[in-house]
C-alpha cells in the first residue's frame, strides 16, 4: 500500500496548498536568522481585550465549565449574538432558531456544507475567494462554478451566466463582503439585488461577514440580513476573530434562515460538543460589554492601512487603499507582470524580506495581484517598506537582460 494519501476521494479533490511553498521559504529563511516582515497570514497580532480574557479566566475556575458544553452554543452567547444584530443592524434573531455558535467560521461553512450539499450538486463562490469558501463544498463532494469579481467583469452578468449554464441548477451562492481578499465592500441595494435573485431561483444565500467592523468610512458594511425576505434564503457567518482580535479563540457563528440553521446545527451535534465552555462565556462578554476596544482596534489598522498605502505609493508602487478589512489587495507592479503573483511574492521574500500572498493562491482571477495583511506595527510596515525600496533600487542598478533573469539569478 502507497504511503501516499492521493488514494482518498476527498483529498484527491484539495489541491496542494498554493501558499506552502512560500511558508516553507518563509520557515526556512527565519530558521537561517532571517527577520522576515510576515505580512502573509491574516493573523492578527494585538493581544485580546483584557475584560475578555478576565471573563475567560473568570469563567475557568468554575469546575462545572469544564464538562462537555452544547455544539449549538450555550444560550447566553446566542442571546448576545441576537443583542448584536439588533443594536448593529437592526435585525429580529431569534436566538433559538436563528443562531449557532460555531467554532471558528471555518468550521461553521464546512459543517453547513456537510449538512446542505451532496455529491454533485452546483455551488457558485466568488474568485478570488478566501479557500474556504471552496473548498468548504469540495470537501462535501459538490462542483464548485466560480464567479468572477475581478474589476473588469459584471458580478451580476457573470453570476446570471453562471445560473443559466449550471447542470443541475446551483444549491447555494456564497458571497463574501468586505471581501477576503479583495477588500471591496457593498452597499444594501446591491444585497437587495442578490437577495431577489436568489429567491426567484430558489438558491440558498450563503453570506461571510467576517470583517463586518474592520472598516474605515463613515457607513459601515451592512447585512445581507437588513434585506426585507432575506431570511426566507440566507444564513451569514460571523466572527470574533477580528473584531475582538480573538483568532486563537476559534470563536463564530452563524444566523439567519431557520432550515439552514438547524442543518448547520444537526450536522454540528454529530461531530463536536461545542468550544470549551469559558471561551463561550468570554465571547458573550465580548458582545455584551465595552465596545470602546472595536473602535481602537478599527483605528489601528486605519493608521496602519495609511502608512503602508502612502508607503507603497511613495516608491512608485500605486496601490489602492481600501475601505476595509485587514488587507490591502494590490496589483503587482507593472514591471514585475511577466512573472506573476507567485513568483513575485517569493521575490519579496528573498530580496526585501517581506513576506505577502500571493493573489493566485485565493483563485485564477486573484493573478497579478498580492493580499498585503496589516499584522505588523507601524514601524515595522515602514521598514518593509524601506527594504522593498531598496530591493528595487538593486533591480535598477543591475544590467540582467530582463526580471526574469533577474529571477534567475537570484535563485543560483
Amino acid at each position: 500500500m502507497s504511503d501516499s494519501t492521493d488514494e482518498f476521494y476527498r483529498i484527491r479533490r484539495l489541491p496542494p496548498y498554493l501558499f506552502a511553498e512560500v511558508n516553507a521559504m518563509k520557515q526556512a529563511a527565519r530558521a537561517a536568522g532571517e527577520d522576515i516582515i510576515d505580512m502573509g497570514m491574516g493573523n492578527p497580532d494585538q493581544p485580546t481585550p483584557q475584560h475578555i480574557v478576565d471573563k475567560l479566566i473568570e469563567a475557568v475556575q468554575n469546575p462545572r465549565t469544564h464538562r462537555y458544553s452544547t455544539s449549538k452554543g450555550i444560550p447566553g452567547l446566542r442571546r448576545a449574538i441576537s443583542g448584536y444584530y439588533e443594536r448593529r443592524f437592526g435585525v429580529d434573531i431569534d436566538p433559538e432558531n436563528e443562531a449557532v455558535v460555531t467554532i471558528g467560521s471555518k468550521e461553521g461553512l464546512v459543517s453547513l456544507a456537510q449538512g446542505i450539499t451532496a455529491p454533485g450538486d452546483v455551488v457558485l463562490v466568488p474568485n478570488p475567494t478566501y479557500p474556504i469558501h471552496s473548498y468548504a463544498f469540495i470537501i462535501a463532494g459538490a462542483n464548485v462554478r466560480h464567479v468572477p469579481i475581478a474589476p473588469y467583469f459584471d458580478y451580476m452578468r457573470e453570476l446570471k451566466r453562471a445560473v443559466r449554464h449550471s447542470v443541475p441548477q446551483p444549491t447555494a451562492l456564497v458571497i463574501n463582503y468586505p471581501g477576503n481578499p479583495t477588500a471591496e465592500v457593498v452597499d444594501l441595494d446591491f444585497y437587495a439585488e442578490i437577495v431577489d435573485f436568489c429567491r426567484r431561483k430558489e438558491i440558498y444565500l450563503i453570506s461571510d461577514l467576517a470583517y463586518s467592523e474592520i472598516y474605515f468610512g463613515d457607513t459601515p458594511p451592512p447585512s445581507v440580513m437588513q434585506v426585507p425576505g432575506a431570511k426566507d434564503i440566507a444564513i451569514e457567518f460571523q466572527s470574533l476573530s477580528k473584531t475582538y482580535s480573538m483568532p486563537g479563540w476559534r470563536m463564530g457563528y452563524a444566523v439567519g434562515n431557520r432550515k439552514l440553521i438547524s442543518a448547520l446545527a444537526h450536522v454540528k451535534s454529530y461531530v463536536d460538543y461545542g468550544a470549551f465552555t469559558p471561551i463561550q462565556v468570554a465571547a458573550t462578554a465580548a458582545l455584551n460589554g465595552p465596545q470602546e476596544c472595536v473602535e481602537e482596534i478599527r483605528n489601528m489598522y486605519r493608521e496602519r492601512r495609511d502608512v503602508l498605502i502612502d508607503g507603497l505609493r511613495s516608491i512608485n508602487w500605486e496601490a489602492p487603499s481600501p475601505e476595509a478589512t485587514m488587507f490591502a489587495w494590490v496589483p503587482v507592479p507593472k514591471r514585475f507582470e511577466e512573472l506573476g503573483s507567485m513568483e513575485f511574492a517569493k521575490l519579496l521574500l528573498e530580496e526585501a524580506k517581506v513576506a505577502v500572498s500571493p493573489g493566485v493562491g485565493f483563485g485564477e482571477y486573484g493573478e497579478g495581484y498580492l493580499r498585503v495583511a496589516m499584522v505588523e506595527n507601524t514601524q515595522r510596515i515602514r521598514q518593509a517598506v524601506r527594504n522593498i525600496k531598496a530591493f528595487l533600487q538593486r533591480i535598477e542598478d543591475s544590467n540582467v537582460e530582463s526580471l526574469a533573469a533577474y529571477r534567475r539569478a537570484a535563485t543560483t
